[in-house]
């Protein structure tokens, strides 16, 4: 069986030289997108990435910043227009807490003709999750949780692939203990490096609530994750990326890095 991780975009809110981080959990030919980035790049993302609109059965988004779900706004009015023309089978689930989805239903109303408005409710599902909720597709078992964010309210995701592997997905701001036991121990986990260590005082990651490489590495030893793939970086040091996060992350974690670029896939 055919798992991926599909790494759509991998920055920060205000990067030029990269997309915003989003990504796709691809299972045979099914795909759930997490987030969806700024705007309608998403739409060249997955253009680049071979996605198709139609496999796309299921989102999660993890907050309301603009870098995560103005992407999905275009999502809906994408596969809203699709249904339109019949050219979309089944339905699109958009799991998110409460009040991304008062922000989804307020967007698309603003923003939106009521031909395209007519499917949410009906084949658009935008279904609130709480803290400790699962939900089943027809691939993956997903666990919901809070990561008590500091700053807007944001869930991450601990999801089971069909092989029995976990994927703790933190979102973009650093752990909480309170989440332990939804992320220690897991297969993967993903999580938020605004810059290196190295790099603090140019890029100020701990006044943004973020982490860096070299926490990332500290909190994926202390958890006990197999393996540790890093995003939502600056995008100043674009070109060294890989190496430099890398190496920083492994002064502490000695399992695998991963410290992916746009539209890389990584084999799960």
């Amino acid at each position: 069986m055919k798992q991926q991780l599909i790494m759509l975009g991998t920055g920060s809110a205000m990067v030029t030289k990269c997309y915003n981080t989003c990504y796709a959990i691809r299972i045979e030919e099914e795909y759930l997108l997490v987030d969806a980035g700024g705007g309608n790049g998403i739409f060249v993302q997955l253009d680049e990435a071979h996605i198709p609109y139609t496999n796309i059965h299921h989102m999660f988004l993890t907050h309301g910043h603009t870098d995560h779900i103005l992407g999905a706004i275009w999502m809906i009015r994408k596969i809203a227009a699709l249904m339109e023309q019949g050219k979309y089978e089944g339905n699109f689930s958009i799991y998110c807490h409460d009040e991304v989805a008062h922000m989804l239903h307020t967007f698309c109303d603003m923003t939106l003709t009521s031909k395209l408005l007519q499917y949410i409710g009906q084949r658009i599902q935008i279904e609130i999750v709480e803290n400790g909720e699962t939900r089943q597709t027809k691939y993956l078992q997903l666990q919901f949780f809070d990561i008590f964010s500091t700053k807007a309210k944001q869930f991450g995701v601990r999801v089971v692939l069909p092989d029995g592997q976990n994927i703790a997905i933190l979102g973009d701001e650093p752990y909480n203990p309170k989440c332990q036991s939804y992320v220690k121990d897991s297969d993967w986990l993903l999580s938020e490096a605004f810059c290196l260590y190295e790099h603090r005082e140019q890029f100020k990651p701990y006044e943004k609530n973020h982490s860096t490489a070299l926490d990332a590495g500290k909190l994926a030893s202390e958890l006990n994750v197999k393996n540790l793939l890093l995003y939502h970086t600056e995008d100043t040091y674009l070109s060294t990326r890989k190496d430099t996060y890398t190496k920083e992350a492994k002064q502490y974690f000695k399992g695998n890095v991963y410290v992916p670029d746009d539209l890389e896939v990584i084999t799960l």
